[in-house]
């Protein structure tokens, strides 16, 4: 033990944080990445390092390719196409714009729009949507695409005869799916957080 009466080695003071200057307090700040000196490497061609004998070879190989396509492929599609039975197709499609066409009809007595210039609206109206929510992405293109789908699943289910209601319904949905595919990709319903600060493309 120390003897009290020897005097104490007088402790080591903190200058108050007033007289600490704001260079030291805060760390110096980076400098963007563009404002570095450091030249940028020269881009990769990667057609400059394949051998011309490669080039050739790839050209020859695909030039054939392409010949038989057209001499071979597309003539065998178009023969695949002229044997399959279609018939599907069509009564899928009388079974939703039949109902739907029906319905227009007995909504439409009194009014100045008739039945056919409504049906041709509402085709309009249904691909117009539906090309540009597929292409634009825009959100009142996929409201309209939505709002139309819902109209006509509607219109089918009330129109459509008792005994295939259900059926005819469902393909109506089916459809509207299937164009779904195309007008609302991308679409998520998980929220979108962006922190302040923080570029959501990195």
């Amino acid at each position: 033990m120390t003897d009290p009466t020897e005097p104490r080695e007088p402790e080591p003071t903190v200058p108050p944080m007033e007289t600490i200057a704001d260079s030291d307090r805060q760390p110096p700040r980076r400098s963007p990445a563009h404002t570095t000196t450091v030249p940028r490497p020269a881009p990769i061609r990667t057609r400059d390092d394949i051998p011309p004998g490669a080039l050739a070879v790839g050209a020859i190989l695909g030039t054939a390719t392409l010949i038989l396509i057209l001499k071979w492929g597309i003539p065998k599609a178009i023969d695949w196409y002229h044997h399959q039975d279609w018939a599907w197709f069509t009564q899928w499609t009388a079974t939703l714009a039949d109902p739907v066409h029906a319905y227009l009809s007995a909504h439409t007595a009194g009014l100045p729009l008739t039945a056919s210039s409504a049906f041709v609206i509402w085709q309009g109206v249904g691909a117009v949507s539906l090309v540009l929510a597929w292409f634009t992405g825009a959100f009142g293109a996929r409201l309209t695409y939505t709002a139309h789908g819902a109209a006509t699943v509607y219109m089918v289910w009330a129109s459509s005869p008792a005994a295939g209601r259900t059926v005819a319904a469902a393909l109506a949905v089916l459809a509207w799916t299937i164009g779904s595919l195309f007008a609302l990709r991308g679409l998520s319903l998980r929220p979108v957080i962006v922190l302040p600060g923080c570029d959501r493309r990195s």
